[in-house]
């Protein structure tokens, strides 16, 4: 018969009796025997003692405990086993579950941190690439202002030398006069010498430096020091455990198989093993990337936007897209006066608006309209020495003549212009007028007689293919951005050409539509470039110097620009609906 093999109860081995460890006698191979009785086989199952017992043992010291069958004792381990052995193996299904999304997990964050990584490179990169740039224009404004300075010098150097090299010529004929001449010739020559001398001794020559050796470099790199030091952050988030989560809400009641519910489920989040001894950051509110909901101005703001100090060359910036003050559609003239105020012509507003050099809102006069002293779309303004200010109306083919504080006075061009977009004051006190319909520029006296007329459509020096804006410089030349030519032409007061520059493209040097021009006082040419939404700087013979620094807040489609009476460029972002003010190094 098949039996358990035993230890004996109470002992290990076989000194005594011991807990059963059952063993198949198939696979034993032989059968159990009583240790108390010998020749005896055990054939039942003591359950007070737990052990097996042969038949003299229920009759002896186990008479009074509850005895049972051997094999059946067996059928029950091996029934208890096999349950044991299911839960095991019922197990395996999700450790191998876990292991795949243990392993999917670990891919996943070595996805992300190789995208990470990337994300970092490309972000310092793109840093460098800034730095890189500012250095480049910082090194070209100085290059520019060194060059400035040097020229003022070299110039006055060189009257210098040719001064005194006057003087020894003088100095050496009057001596060798005095020394070898004889009465006569001195007689014959002395009144010649004499005059001469006193040229010479009465010449005016430049003895002090007329530009001084100051080039500074100021970087307050502090500040960016500090942001750079804190600049990102890596943050991992813990997540939450499913299994502890708890639904609450109406919603858990009343839900229904198929149809939506709502409901709040609140989860706990894992505990990490403290043995591991990591600090985990948990990511509040603060670290949530939300959508972002622009926030209503006051109804006072001016929408002016404060200095940066570390990107470009902006000052600042001043209005939003609307019809209020400080607002503007489609601005597209500006024009700035030496008593500290800019000008913006608001085409769609039909309306010309006024502010201080500093950005704030002075004035606002015009009405829509059709007839004489209302706007109908003002492109173009400037104001004349008088104080009169001047508005190329495109759509009523007119200019129009305000007072300073917006009355209207009078209206010229009627009849004669087909589509004024710029106009400027020479120095002659003319009205110079840029007629984008007609490829021409007219100039007109104040009280609307037509001085005179040049250019045609066409692609030549003497031509435009609509021609946008004008400014005259300190020798009464006229300075044309020639829109559709991409370039820009300089012509004397008469209208004679004289020089042209510029090329389609995004080089330095090249355009993409000119629109505003601007000149400074040592006859710099300062042009908005439209297409390709950008300021350069060029000399009064065309040659590039540089641009100004626009990068942090990007032009979009700049139309008209100006030189404030505190040096800076102010430029009308059209796309943008705002203008904005530049620093600018003359």
């Amino acid at each position: 018969m098949e039996v358990l093999e035993t230890s004996p109860c109470g002992g290990q081995g076989e000194e005594g009796h011991g807990g059963p460890h059952p063993t198949n006698t198939s696979t034993a191979g032989r059968l159990l025997s009583c240790p108390s009785h010998e020749g005896n086989v055990m054939e039942f199952y003591c359950l007070p003692c737990e052990m097996a017992v042969c038949k003299e043992c229920t009759g002896g010291e186990h008479s009074q405990h509850t005895t049972v069958p051997l094999r059946n004792k067996l059928e029950q381990h091996r029934l208890s086993l096999q349950e044991q052995l299911n839960a095991v193996k019922n197990r395996l299904p999700e450790i191998d579950s876990a292991l795949q999304v243990l392993s999917e997990t670990l891919q996943q964050m070595a996805n992300q941190k190789s995208s990470i990584e990337q994300d970092i490179h490309t972000t310092f990169t793109e840093l460098q690439q800034t730095l890189d740039m500012r250095k480049k224009v910082l090194l070209m404004e100085l290059e520019v202002n060194y060059g400035l300075k040097q020229k003022v010098l070299q110039a006055q150097l060189s009257s210098l030398l040719q001064g005194r090299e006057s003087m020894h010529d003088g100095c050496t004929l009057a001596e060798r006069a005095l020394l070898r001449g004889s009465g006569a010739e001195l007689l014959l020559t002395s009144r010649q010498l004499g005059e001469r001398l006193d040229e010479l001794a009465g010449h005016y020559l430049p003895l002090q430096p007329e530009e001084n050796a100051q080039l500074a470099f100021i970087a307050e790199t502090e500040a960016v020091r500090a942001s750079i030091r804190t600049l990102g952050a890596v943050n991992i988030s813990v997540s939450s455990v499913g299994q502890t989560g708890t639904p609450l809400g109406e919603g858990v009641q009343g839900c229904v198989v198929g149809r939506p519910a709502r409901m709040t489920v609140t989860v706990k989040e894992h505990e990490p093993d403290a043995a591991v001894g990591r600090k985990v950051k948990t990511l509040g509110p603060a670290n949530v990337r939300q959508r972002a909901v622009k926030r209503p101005g006051s109804k006072y703001s001016s929408g002016r936007r404060k200095e940066n100090p570390i990107e470009d060359d902006l000052v600042f910036r001043i209005g939003t897209k609307g019809r209020n003050k400080g607002e503007f559609t489609n601005l597209q003239g500006v024009a700035a006066s030496n008593l500290g105020k800019v000008l913006i012509a608001d085409s769609n507003n039909q309306c010309v608006q006024i502010f201080s050099n500093d950005g704030q809102f002075r004035n606002r006069f015009g009405v829509r309209g059709r007839s004489p002293g209302q706007l109908q779309r003002p492109t173009g303004v400037a104001e004349h020495p008088n104080g009169d200010i001047i508005i190329a109306d495109y759509d009523n083919k007119w200019v129009s003549i305000f007072s300073s504080d917006g009355k209207f006075k009078t209206k010229i061009g009627s009849g004669k212009l087909m589509g004024p977009k710029g106009v400027s004051i020479n120095r002659n006190g003319h009205v110079v007028v840029v007629d984008n319909k007609a490829c021409c520029v007219f100039i007109f006296q104040p009280n609307g007689k037509l001085v005179t007329k040049f250019g045609s459509r066409g692609n030549g020096d003497k031509q435009f293919a609509g021609p946008h804006f004008a400014a005259v410089n300190q020798n009464n030349e006229i300075i044309i951005t020639d829109f559709h030519n991409h370039s820009v032409k300089v012509f004397n007061s008469e209208g004679e050409f004289l020089l042209k520059f510029g090329s389609n493209g995004e080089g330095n040097g090249q355009f993409n539509a000119p629109t505003g021009v601007a000149v400074d006082v040592n006859g710099n040419i300062i042009v908005a470039d439209w297409g390709n939404s950008r300021i350069q700087v060029f000399d009064g013979s065309g040659s590039f110097l540089s641009y100004i620094n626009t990068s942090a807040d990007p032009l979009y489609g700049p139309q008209g620009l100006a030189l404030t009476s505190d040096g800076h460029v102010v430029v009308a972002d059209s796309g943008n609906h705002c203008f904005k003010v530049y620093r600018y190094l003359q």
